[in-house]
């Protein structure tokens, strides 16, 4: 089954000039999912900034793994949720996946 590749841009309000365009970047060891990316220009520039919704179960779940470059190689994985030493929850490449529903609005 295909499933294409597609970016997640949130609107929100703050008073910080900065992304709102999902992204996969390293943190403390992980690769983690920030609000650091660009939106569009599908490409070996913003490979880390495309993602996949795949049927999982009864619902759904969040996949890194871009097809926007045809001879990239990037690190394929399930979004899932890790917590850190401190306690802190981020969404992150996983071998647990975070299942997820979508309801029409």
């Amino acid at each position: 089954m295909y499933h294409s590749t597609l970016y997640f841009l949130f609107s929100a309000l703050s008073i910080c000039i900065q992304s709102n365009v999902w992204m996969i970047e390293e943190y403390e060891g992980q690769l983690i999912v920030s609000a650091h990316g660009v939106s569009e220009n599908p490409g070996q520039e913003t490979i880390s900034n495309w993602f996949k919704i795949e049927k999982f179960e009864d619902d759904y779940k969040l996949v890194f793994c871009p097809t926007v470059c045809d001879f990239c190689k990037p690190v394929c994985g399930d979004i899932g949720v890790t917590i850190s030493e401190n306690g802190i929850r981020r969404l992150a490449i996983s071998d647990v996946p975070f299942k997820v529903m979508f309801k029409k609005a």
